[in-house]
């Protein structure tokens, strides 16, 4: 049955690249139809390698969502290129997202440089192309060509889900043949826990100010359903690097740190199918993101990847 599959069943992993706050985590969270992936306007939202399953008649896409492209400036910046190298030396085919702009900037060449050397067959997304007119389009499309060979060459807009049909048919013409990698009800590999952390990041990445969300993760010390009722509780720290920005965290009579809990909690309930009951600490931790003990406890460990 297997070998009947796979001559006309199309699967791979399909690594989604680009610069920070290009649309990717809300690319795959629209593809697959439900989210995933958190997002914010924030640099570097994205900090894990996030694999989330696209399932139809014709194959089956397993999307590798990455962090943007950056100048790694401390370990867990090296940890998140580390995440990108990881996700092209798996993947079987390359989404390049990029902004319609006209010219072509200093980070997008060096990743025409990684994918060249990659040599995957690679399908160019000019995303939010609904913002800008169809000659800016058209011009961010030509200048990027002349830096790489691509499969194919598409305009789209991931928020509202704009040309994303001509998107997964270009995808299946250069995916190989064979079997699924995960079965069909499988929609990521992210355990709840770590999605249930995420969702509370965002939450306090899209509340904060400028200065402290690159010093913030989340890490849920308890997550178990109660035995007599359908309601999981949930203990969850967030951490920060320090006491000035603790307090921004938790802000005037704990107002702050409501607001994060409060937002996070219908989404964690959606994804529990239950009630929640949220809990939330805030702790110093200073310079964790140059402490490999404390990055590995985030969830952010080289050696897994």
């Amino acid at each position: 049955m297997e070998q009947q599959i796979s001559k006309q069943h199309r699967s791979g992993f399909v690594a989604l690249i680009g610069r920070p706050n290009v649309g990717k985590s809300t690319l795959m969270n629209h593809l697959i139809g439900q989210k995933i992936a958190i997002t914010s306007r924030k640099p570097q939202t994205t900090r894990n390698r996030i694999r989330c399953v696209y399932n139809e008649e014709r194959g089956q896409i397993v999307f590798l969502d990455t962090p943007g492209m950056h100048q790694a400036r401390n370990k867990l910046g090296e940890y998140m290129v580390h995440a990108i190298r990881q996700a092209l030396r798996d993947a079987d085919a390359v989404l390049w997202l990029v902004e319609p702009e006209e010219h072509v900037g200093a980070g997008d060449r060096s990743i025409a440089e990684m994918l060249e050397k990659a040599g995957l067959p690679t399908i160019l997304i000019v995303n939010k192309a609904d913002k800008v007119k169809k000659e800016i389009v058209q011009k961010a499309m030509d200048s990027h060509r002349r830096l790489c060979r691509f499969e194919d060459v598409l305009a789209v807009s991931a928020l509202h889900g704009r040309n994303l049909d001509g998107l997964i048919e270009s995808l299946f013409r250069v995916l190989p043949y064979g079997p699924r990698f995960f079965s069909e009800d499988t929609i990521t590999d992210q355990p709840v826990r770590q999605i249930a952390a995420e969702i509370i990041r965002e939450k306090a990445l899209r509340s904060l100010g400028e200065e402290v969300p690159h010093g913030i993760a989340v890490l849920i010390n308890k997550m178990k359903t109660r035995r007599d009722r359908p309601i999981t509780d949930i203990e969850a720290e967030i951490i920060c690097e320090r006491d000035s920005h603790k307090g921004i965290i938790i802000g005037k009579n704990g107002t702050m740190l409501k607001k994060i809990g409060s937002e996070a909690r219908p989404e964690i309930e959606d994804l529990t199918e239950g009630q929640v009951n949220l809990r939330l600490w805030v702790k110093v931790r200073k310079n964790w993101r140059e402490r490999d003990v404390l990055l590995k406890n985030y969830g952010y460990d080289i050696k897994e990847e």
